[in-house]
């Protein structure tokens, strides 16, 4: 290969040659390697601090004609820094057998990229992930309806929403979003290269990069034990929190139930490009769905959804977009997550968040759960300390609140006014989830309107109207039943690895057909 295409080629992590070791450079790549990074840094340093930047230089006399020469070889010396860089690291890399092996599999994928052989070739190998060859393209993305606010504008308002626009656009996003901070990802990422390392070699997982309709480039891999156990026919689609990656994430719970597994890194995580607004996430599950059922062969009625903290919002949207979904199950997620925001944020600043996130990170589960009529379990974990609008109060967990929102809109006649405070009172502690007396005659009832009210007996045609003649007793018993199954309780902190045994299919009212009482 020639010398000039080590200069820009990518850095290579690991050869999946069955040693734990990671690739090891020689001195003058490590050494190229070190200066770039130091000048990336200083670069990234400068550029988030260039407003005072510019206003210390200017007051310092260094931005008027005078100084133009000074700075003129100041950038010239920086210039020929990264030249000479490039040149060692690119030199170190033609003189290591281990890197010029890597740098031919590469370059033969990207010559062949449709003979699945070559991209078996780069898979042996672990690498900067914006070198790695496309695997699918999405054709066509699901339309979304646009949503418009039609609110009025006021003068007055003006500076709330350029304070709101640039609050978002700076350092609001990576608030909400902290994995998509480049600087926590390079403390973490000798962690993502030991979890991808588990997922290759021990799960025998594929990485793939999907790119959206937006034109994104979505870091996934895939788990395929289709082959090895009955779990193995379902597809467990896996979205991460705020600051959770594939690598070191919620993979793992499916993973030991033998699921087929694929993960994925929302845009502006670790491999993934793009940074982490609500439109490139929607495009980004789109594109990873129709990966997921266009290559990877799962049909909707075979995937489970699976989504943690604010993964619950990434999970909501591919429900509402694909339907037909098996289930969805959520684990430490919210309703909305202004609820969540404006308590820790300071009062006076209240209008300014309303803004930003209603119009730039607008992430209302409660809006998307009423637009998806398959069955969903929600997993509460009791000591959250970050769900919880209130410290240590299980009463503002805001699964809570999404729970009975679902519950209100899917069955309007049993969840009344009393019946709502009921709930709330009941979720204001740890659910019991002995069974109830009354637990039959309720599952009894629901299959038979189900069936007398012409829906064959399929619960997915919501809003179920059984319940207008009951009396306040009867609502409360239904009202405890479908709390219970809808909802488990997980003695947890939010960031604790879930347990196998709290991972279940979601539940669903039962046909006549298949019906057997648990």
């Amino acid at each position: 290969m020639p010398f000039y295409k080590y200069l820009l080629s990518p850095k290579l992590f690991k050869e999946y040659d069955g040693s734990k070791d990671v690739y090891e450079p020689g001195a003058l790549e490590k050494y190229g390697d070190q200066l770039l990074a130091a000048l990336n840094l200083m670069w990234s340093f400068g550029y988030y601090t260039s407003p005072l930047l510019i206003t210390f230089l200017y007051r310092r006399g260094y931005l008027v004609a005078d100084s133009v020469g000074t700075l003129a070889k100041f950038t010239t010396g920086i210039g020929l820094l990264v030249a000479v860089s490039l040149c060692m690291r690119g030199l170190g890399r033609s003189m290591n057998v281990v890197y010029v092996r890597f740098a031919e599999c590469l370059e033969n994928a990207k010559r062949h990229d449709k003979v699945p052989e070559s991209k078996d070739q780069i898979r042996r190998y672990d690498f900067d992930f914006k070198h790695w060859p496309v695997d699918f393209t999405v054709t066509s993305s699901v339309q979304r309806a646009q949503v418009s606010r039609n609110k009025p504008f006021w003068i007055s308002s003006l500076p709330c929403q350029i304070a709101a626009y640039l609050a978002i656009h700076t350092f609001g996003i990576r608030m909400i979003y902290p994995g998509s901070v480049k600087l926590l990802q390079s403390y973490i990422e000798p962690m993502l290269l030991q979890g991808r390392t588990k997922l290759i070699t021990e799960e025998r997982g594929k990485r793939n990069k999907v790119k959206t309709s937006d034109g994104n480039e979505i870091d996934t891999v895939f788990i395929d034990n289709r082959n090895k156990s009955t779990n193995g026919r379902t597809l467990v689609f896996c979205s991460e929190g705020n600051a959770g990656f594939y690598e070191i994430g919620i993979m793992s719970t499916p993973i030991e139930l033998q699921y087929s597994v694929l993960g994925w890194n929302h845009p502006g995580f670790a491999g993934s490009s793009g940074s982490p607004y609500p439109d490139q996430d929607q495009n980004a599950v789109d594109a990873v769905m129709q990966f997921a059922i266009t290559d990877l062969g799962f049909t909707p009625d075979n995937i489970i959804l699976y989504g943690w903290s604010i993964g619950g919002y990434s999970t909501l949207y591919a429900a509402s977009q694909y339907p037909d979904v098996k289930g969805v199950v959520l684990d430490a997620t919210f309703d909305d997550v202004l609820q969540l925001a404006i308590p820790r944020m300071p009062e006076s600043l209240s209008n300014i968040v309303k803004i930003a996130i209603r119009d730039y990170v607008n992430l209302n589960n409660t809006e998307l759960i009423l637009q998806y009529n398959g069955p969903v379990m929600l997993i509460r974990r009791t000591e959250d300390e970050i769900i919880c609008s209130e410290d240590n109060n299980l009463a503002t967990n805001r699964g809570n609140f999404l729970l009975i929102n679902m519950l209100k809109f899917r069955f309007p006649n049993i969840f009344k006014a009393d019946q709502e405070n009921l709930a709330k009172d009941i979720l204001g502690r740890p659910i019991e989830f002995m069974r109830d007396d009354s637990d039959e005659l309720c599952l009894s009832l629901l299959m038979s309107y189900l069936t007398d009210n012409g829906n064959n007996g399929t619960s997915r045609s919501y809003p179920i109207e059984i319940g207008a003649d009951y009396s306040s007793d009867q609502r409360d018993s239904m009202a405890k039943f479908l709390l219970r199954k809808h909802l488990q309780d997980f003695k947890s902190t939010h960031c604790t690895p879930l347990p196998a045994e709290y991972f279940k299919a979601p539940w669903e009212i039962p046909s006549d057909t298949d019906f057997v009482f648990t």
